[in-house]
């Protein structure tokens, strides 16, 4: 692994309190009524310096992230916002409840080397799955602006021996936590500061020679890393620059709170979709076949028919009627001629085959005249089923356009994150939903 540091992070209220109202959500689940409902509870939230304009899906004007980093420079100059004197870690619990059980997940902030992306000696720092363009813009003007990095990256190791998540949890076990949050949505947050030695230097420790996997995050370890290019470019940097770390909130592989969840796929925008002409050209390609008209039930249909079948298998529903049917490839291992080279892993995954053969191979070619579908990226079937009613969900589909088809899928495995970017391959973009997300605010990393 990169080398795991502890830093003098950028904090609330010193470090210390309920900070309910002054953390938030990651910028990208956030919409412009929930900026303004976090900024009503305390006009000092970091979601106005974190969300300078809405949607973050591209590139903002000029004059947001000038504002965004006056505030940061406000806060810090009234001592709303303040540096800490020493470096430390910070131990992080999220205590929620997932498809009706309880978790705790702990993880450790921490800062890591900012490397590229990639295998490397004692450890690299591997990416999952394929970005989108336009947010990499919006946090990197955002970074140069404020000069901080505002949000931490949900990074996992391996952690076969269990070290890195006993050093956690047991830090944890000896006192009250420092900082506490609860933001409304059932997740509570504590975190405590760790400035023993003993402890940080176990965790170092534990952590030596593995790799880090990024869970959530890429576009801003890839904002970290042209960040850091940027500056490079410009001359000489010392290399105890704090550019040359990022901010990582690290949880083991082995933590029993880790919870993944489906991001399933809504298309749209289709010039020739019905379900029946759906059905029609997914003929040799794949059987579908209707189920019970239960939205709510599809997982369980999904589950049962994936082990008759002993195959992937996708829930479908059709917006225009409100029926649901399951499909599965009509062959095993349908992406195996187009992609050769591909891990088997990585073929027999859900979301590769929703893209590379139900949208690339039916719905783009067969219903949209070759042209781009555009896509939405529910986690739950109720989010499914509010696209349709015209909700705002914060996953709407990308460009406009009304919902169509839904295709359900099943969580990645964390088997397959490991070994498909162990070797070396990316998913399709929104493979992966590690709940709950990390809030934004209990720690900042400074880069100048």
């Amino acid at each position: 692994m990169p080398g795991v540091y502890p830093f003098r992070a950028i904090q609330y209220r010193a470090g210390s309190g309920d900070v309910s109202d002054l953390v938030a959500p990651p910028y990208d689940v956030l919409d412009a009524d929930a900026k303004a409902r976090l900024l009503d509870r305390n006009p000092s939230n970091i979601v106005g310096i974190d969300l300078p304009h809405v949607p973050a899906k591209q590139l903002g004007p000029k004059e947001a992230y000038e504002s965004a980093a006056s505030s940061y420079q406000n806060m810090l100059a009234t001592g709303t916002l303040a540096q800490r004197d020493t470096p430390a870690m910070f131990a992080y619990r999220q205590t929620f409840t997932f498809e009706g059980k309880s978790y705790q997940r702990c993880g450790m902030a921490c800062t890591i080397d900012t490397v590229p992306f990639g295998a490397r000696e004692g450890g690299g720092v591997l990416p999952h799955e394929q970005t989108f363009g336009g947010p990499k813009e919006d946090r990197l003007a955002l970074m140069r602006a404020t000069r901080c990095q505002l949000s931490p990256i949900f990074g996992l190791y391996a952690d076969d021996d269990g070290e890195g998540a006993r050093v956690v949890r047991d830090a944890m076990e000896s006192r009250q936590p420092d900082m506490t949050a609860d933001l409304g949505d059932g997740v509570t947050h504590e975190v405590w500061t760790i400035e023993e030695g003993p402890v940080t230097e176990a965790f170092q420790k534990a952590l030596a020679g593995q790799d880090v996997f990024v869970a959530d995050g890429h576009h801003r370890y890839n904002t970290a890393l042209n960040y850091l290019n940027d500056l490079q470019k410009s001359g000489p940097l010392p290399q105890d620059h704090p550019a040359r770390r990022t901010m990582f909130v690290m949880v083991s592989m082995a933590d029993p709170g880790l919870a993944i969840g489906p991001t399933h796929r809504v298309l749209g925008g289709m010039a020739n979709y019905s379900m029946d002409r759906f059905i029609e050209a997914s003929a040799g390609l794949l059987h579908v076949e209707a189920i019970d008209n239960d939205p709510k039930a599809f997982e369980k249909q999904i589950e049962f028919l994936a082990d008759r079948e002993d195959t992937n298998v996708f829930g479908l529903y059709d917006y225009a009627t409100g029926l649901c049917f399951a499909g599965w490839p009509a062959i095993p291992d349908p992406l195996e001629d187009q992609f050769p080279d591909k891990p088997a892993a990585w073929r027999l995954l859900d979301v590769a085959i929703v893209q590379h053969l139900i949208v690339e191979q039916i719905c783009q070619p067969e219903l949209n005249n070759g042209d781009p579908v555009r896509w939405a990226f529910p986690h739950t079937i109720d989010e499914m089923l509010a696209l349709g009613r015209g909700v705002e969900t914060g996953s709407s589909i990308e460009g406009g356009g009304r919902p169509q088809l839904a295709v359900i899928v099943r969580p990645t495995p964390l088997d397959a994150v490991r070994d498909i970017s162990r070797a070396g391959e990316l998913m399709p973009q929104k493979s992966t939903f590690f709940y709950p997300k990390l809030a934004t605010g209990f720690f900042l990393n400074p880069l100048a």
